[in-house]
């Protein structure tokens, strides 16, 4: 098998390690495989492939799609070092508001999946990254959402090393028991 499946703290959230064959020419990897993904928890189709680049301290998120379209998401690094963050919004579960945090970056090759019902952020922290993620429902600008990414309540331990550099849109999000939050 290709991939090695970690269920994290929140067990929903899935670190994936694929397997890289490398050369001295370069690396092969492959970074999805719907039945392999599908025997390991991960059955959804994705149907929306994005890409992001950002500069060392930018910190997107916390970014979600509510129902009926909410977006599963498999992040992957194509270049660079991210804190990559999944944040429990379902009020009824009992990781309610609990995070997990993982290190994705262009040497490592881990990939995290993030399901429905979770906040999505990443801090960058090499100089420039490339963010390459697919998602699971398409973009339905009447759904998005998201919480603000230093909510006491959740309180993420961001390895910061300065102020992070927000879109104007992020840093007006509202904290998670005030956000447009319609999960159950």
């Amino acid at each position: 098998m290709p991939f090695t499946f970690h269920p994290l703290q929140l067990p929903e959230v899935i670190l994936i390690e694929p397997r890289v064959f490398a050369d001295p020419r370069g690396f092969f990897l492959e970074t999805y495989k719907f039945s392999d993904f599908a025997a390991n928890g991960i059955p959804e189709t994705f149907v929306q492939d994005n890409h992001s680049r950002s500069t060392r301290g930018v910190l997107r998120g916390l970014h979600f799609q509510n129902p009926p379209k909410a977006q599963g998401k498999l992040v992957r690094v194509v270049r660079g070092v991210i804190f990559d963050v999944a944040v429990d919004i379902r009020p009824s579960s009992p990781t309610f508001g609990q995070w997990v945090g993982e290190t994705l970056s262009d040497e490592n090759q881990r990939m995290l999946y993030i399901p429905p019902g979770f906040a999505h952020g990443f801090l960058v922290l090499s100089d420039e990254a490339d963010v390459a993620y697919k998602v699971t429902e398409e973009y339905a600008p009447e759904l998005d959402s998201g919480v603000i990414w230093n909510d006491p309540v959740i309180a993420i331990a961001w390895p910061l090393e300065a102020p992070p550099i927000l879109s104007e849109k992020d840093a007006a999000l509202p904290p998670l028991l005030k956000a447009d939050n319609r999960f159950d």
